[in-house]
């Protein structure tokens, strides 16, 4: 909390000590500022609420929600949406993989999880017919998060899986044999529309789309919905866009919120309250191996993204997601709730 002194202005001043005469809203060097008013303090307070917060834990799904990242239009926030998402509902108290079917592996580096060339991965999920349960890793900060790697394998992905057999369903395979008990699978697809992000289709009962809040946002998503149709109608019948999410919204700026607008009067209730600010912490996390909820909870980032998570659990057992109940620091952070509408 701020103190009274700093609220009242320079006019009033209840703490006793010296000062010097102050102009404006120039404040006395010899006047320390309250620990929390600090900007280590507030983000330490912040990262404490925010953590006591994930302990509280979500309502469980009745059965394990597998749910499709996907969008082939790149740098929209895919795998920093599937890590942090993934991260924060694990967090919350559930128990969550992530399967890496990008050949890039970001999700995997992200995630801490080593994934180079003879680590078993997901390549020899689809190709070989490998147990999934042998290449799945735990993530070594979050209890309850694992991780199935991608490997440069993968790239060759593509082409194999063409002469194989049922090689539009081979992950969905994998993950109905996988015995461990799971309450959410987020799979991150590459920025493509090939085999790789149908095997993800196929297996997954919901997608969820990450949209920039930038120029041209909407370009190509209707090739995406169309071929959510066309795996809806021939293989996945229970597939559907269950989730769209903001990302990288900068409310400072004009076009950020008429592309918010835009989106939300086209996909309507699929559009979650919650959108994902502009964050150097959600940038820097993944080249220290870890997510933003790790690397720094208290963040406007980390933030917006455990509300993200608490709205997709909430919405998932169907409760209606109430803003007016965002955790205190969202509160205090335009950057995050300039989109919540």
């Amino acid at each position: 909390m701020r103190s009274d002194a700093n609220i009242a202005g320079p006019m009033a001043d209840p703490v006793p000590g010296p000062r010097t005469e102050s102009f404006g809203e120039d404040v006395s060097r010899e006047t320390p500022p309250p620990m929390d008013d600090t900007p280590i303090g507030r983000a330490a307070q912040l990262a404490v609420e925010a953590l006591g917060r994930a302990g509280e834990g979500l309502p469980r799904p009745e059965q394990t929600r597998i749910i499709v990242v996907a969008n082939q239009k790149g740098g929209v926030g895919k795998t920093t949406t599937t890590v942090n998402l993934a991260a924060s509902l694990a967090l919350h108290g559930g128990r969550v993989l992530v399967v890496d079917l990008d050949p890039q592996g970001n999700a995997s580096t992200a995630l801490g999880i080593d994934h180079h060339a003879e680590v078993p991965s997901i390549y020899d999920v689809l190709v070989d017919s490998r147990p999934l349960a042998e290449v799945v890793q735990p993530v070594p900060d979050v209890e309850g998060l694992f991780c199935a790697p991608a490997t440069i394998d993968l790239a060759g992905a593509e082409i194999e899986l063409v002469s194989l057999v049922a090689r539009e369903s081979r992950l969905q395979r994998a993950i109905q044999a996988y015995e461990q008990p799971l309450d959410y699978v987020l799979i991150d697809c590459p920025p493509s529309l090939g085999l790789l992000t149908v095997n993800a289709l196929v297996a997954g009962a919901e997608v969820l789309i990450p949209i920039q809040c930038e120029y041209y946002a909407l370009e190509g998503l209707g090739q995406l919905l169309r071929n959510v149709d066309l795996v809806r109608g021939h293989l996945n019948p229970t597939l559907h866009v269950s989730t769209i999410l903001l990302t990288m919204y900068d409310g400072r700026t004009r076009l950020a919120s008429q592309v918010a607008e835009e989106v939300r009067t086209h996909f309507g209730e699929e559009v979650l309250r919650t959108s994902i600010p502009r964050s150097v912490r959600i940038s820097e996390a993944p080249s220290y191996g870890q997510t933003v909820l790790t690397y720094d909870p208290g963040s406007s980032g980390a933030l917006s993204y455990f509300e993200a998570a608490r709205e997709i659990a909430l919405r998932g057992v169907g409760i209606r997601y109430d803003a007016t109940h965002a955790h205190s620091g969202a509160q205090n952070n335009p950057s995050m709730v300039e989109g919540i509408q």
